[in-house]
């Protein structure tokens, strides 16, 4: 059976921090069982095993990072062993090593030919000099032999170091002395696994000295996880590149909330009972977009991509960050169904259970901050996406009838936020209508 390597989590993951391994060295493991949790830079998510079989070696401890790729554990059939690292360093190490011998080589010729000066017949007036000098200047006309010595002095205690090629480059890539590191290879040569696990156990006593709570009247500067790193440079990517413009609309929520009270009323225990107003918004969104297909599209360079399928993201706030998982080929669904969906991949979002073909691509977003009593906001795009629908949460307002007498009225606040190279305000504003359209007359989301 092959090791097993860090995974490919996300579309823009390097490297994963392992957090916790849920399986001990020689435990038995099967397809589908939870092996370890992986911090990704967007989620931590429990990572299931890929095949059957004992771990029969774990490569990297918790806490540690590792690059996509490497290898972490690995997981054997009936009387499987795994492989020995020396043997494995020691194949690396001669691909590496045969190259750059040869450069070595060359490199040592050149200098030893430099150095050597040509020959020359000496003149009639060097040699009376010769002669006429004492014996003991001519012991002090080479007091200047020694100073290559002084230079290469650092070059030869660095040689002392027994390492392999890749481990150096490692090294110097990682920072990492390596007079300081234990090597584990013949002859106590350093090896390349040896310089990552120095590399790794810093990070590790930098994080023991970060508390883990701030305390209140205190300051504290708190090392950035993956996730917020991910969400700092993405929103970076959006704001700056991306020319943002907003169309905000506030539609007449009462007929939205009577549809809601009439599905509570089949029932508690009725599927129709859990449908709720944001089940309402998302199911309308996606049909707007059926309405209006040229909002389902973001911009590529020198052209406008325009997708087929509604891959419609939802924004789901978690506690170190946000994901937006997303309900493929939507337009498809109905509102029974993008309910229980969303509810799913929300609930698995905050447990830390998603998939990564699961938060990943997505046509638009919608987020929703109502529920957190907020009347109304805008919302970064997420790129390369064309908008991002904000929702508020439902006021009750005094409005105007059609008898130009004041009553209370249940108002529902709706920012888009357009990238103006894929839609224009014209275009913004035709989907936002057909939107309205739809929320105010819910009973057209239930065909």
């Amino acid at each position: 059976m092959p090791e097993i390597q860090m995974p490919k989590l996300s579309d823009t993951m390097t490297e994963g921090t392992l957090l916790a391994w849920k399986k001990k060295k020689g435990d038995q493991v099967s397809a589908g069982e939870v092996l370890a949790e992986i911090e990704t830079d967007k989620a931590t998510m429990e990572w299931e095993s890929p095949e059957d079989g004992t771990l029969t070696e774990i490569y990297v401890q918790e806490g540690g990072k590792v690059n996509v790729g490497d290898r972490i554990a690995f997981i054997g059939g009936e009387d499987e062993q795994a492989p020995k690292q020396e043997e494995k360093e020691k194949e690396k190490e001669e691909k590496e090593e045969k190259p750059k011998a040869k450069e070595e080589e060359k490199k040592e010729e050149k200098p030893k030919k430099a150095d050597q000066p040509k020959e020359r017949t000496p003149t009639t007036e060097e040699k009376e000099e010769k002669k006429a000098a004492p014996p003991k200047a001519e012991k002090k006309a080479e007091p200047e032999k020694p100073a290559p010595k002084i230079e290469k002095a650092g070059k030869a205690e660095e040689a002392r170091v027994k390492a392999s090629p890749v481990a150096r480059r490692i090294a110097a890539e990682l920072g990492v002395d390596l007079s300081s590191v234990n090597g584990t290879g013949p002859e106590g040569r350093v090896t390349e696994t040896d310089v990552r696990a120095a590399a790794k156990s810093k990070p590790a006593t930098l994080a023991a000295k970060v508390p883990a709570a701030v305390k209140a009247g205190e300051s504290a500067r708190i090392q950035l996880s993956g996730m917020r790193r991910i969400i700092a440079q993405r929103l970076v990517e959006s704001l700056g590149p991306i020319p943002h413009f907003y169309l905000n609309i506030d539609i007449d929520a009462a007929p939205l909330m009577e549809a809601r009270e009439e599905l509570k009323s089949a029932g508690e225990g009725a599927d129709a009972a859990k449908i709720t107003v944001n089940d309402f918004v998302l199911k309308a969104a996606v049909q707007a977009a059926v309405k209006v297909p040229r909002v389902n599209a973001s911009f590529d360079g020198d052209a406008i991509v325009q997708y087929a399928d509604i891959d419609l993201g939802i924004a789901v706030a978690i506690e170190d960050g946000l994901l937006t998982p997303v309900i493929r080929a939507a337009q498809n669904k109905s509102l029974r169904e993008i309910s229980e969906l969303a509810k799913d991949l929300a609930h698995r979002a905050r447990n830390k259970r998603m998939k990564p073909e699961e938060f990943q691509g997505g046509t638009f977003t919608v987020s929703n901050l109502g529920g957190m009593g907020i009347d109304s906001f805008s919302a970064v795009i997420n790129p390369p996406q064309g908008f991002i629908l904000a929702v508020g949460r439902i006021t009750k307002v005094p409005v105007v009838d059609d008898c130009d007498q004041i009553i209370v009225g249940h108002r529902m606040s709706l920012t888009m936020s357009c990238d103006h190279r894929v839609i224009d305000g014209a275009l913004g504003a035709e989907y936002l209508k057909e939107l309205r359209h739809l929320l105010e007359n819910p009973a057209l989301l239930l065909v």
